[in-house]
């Protein structure tokens, strides 16, 4: 079964997928960095439903909004990583700031984002619950960020001296 696909065939599978009277289910973010936190929202995400749709960001779209450092990874090796979770059942990028013209056009069942985030204010949130769906929010795994791990890999490897408990040795100066 291909995983990443376009727009386009996100479509026709989400159709077929309506036909057999599966329950589909929506998620989005970057993943960058996958880590453990991303895992076992993805595993909640995907049992509330019978299929996990996950919009990923584009490179692009991640740089307007976290900045020209990132993402770390780039778009195929993120949707590849996000491939290889056995939660994870499509993958669909989108190029917008937010996922709603996505939303719009699949409609899931059950849109879900982290507790992070104010149910209000989920994109989408009123798309799906004109058509009957629902909204979640899942909790997160604390102190599991992208955004950690970066900043621990910056204290540790770039900085190591400013960091307690750095096992690297500073050099002798003759």
């Amino acid at each position: 079964m291909k995983k990443i696909v376009t727009l386009r065939e996100l479509l026709r599978i989400r159709r077929a997928l309506a036909r057999k009277g599966k329950r589909v289910v929506f998620t989005n973010g970057t993943f960058d960095i996958l880590h453990r936190g991303h895992v076992e929202y993805l595993a909640a995400a995907r049992a509330l439903g019978d299929a996990l749709i996950v919009g990923l960001n584009t490179d692009a779209s991640i740089r307007r909004i976290k900045g020209n450092g990132r993402p770390i990874n780039r778009n195929a090796d993120r949707a590849a990583v996000l491939a290889g979770l056995q939660s994870v059942d499509y993958i669909c990028f989108f190029g917008a700031n937010t996922p709603g013209r996505m939303i719009e056009s699949v409609v899931p069942d059950v849109l879900v984002k982290g507790a992070d985030w104010n149910i209000d204010a989920i994109v989408g949130r009123d798309v799906v619950e004109r058509h009957g769906g629902v909204v979640k929010t899942i909790q997160l795994v604390p102190g599991r960020s992208s955004t950690s791990v970066i900043e621990r890999i910056i204290r540790t490897y770039v900085h190591p001296g400013k960091s307690p408990g750095s096992n690297r040795r500073k050099r002798n100066s003759h």
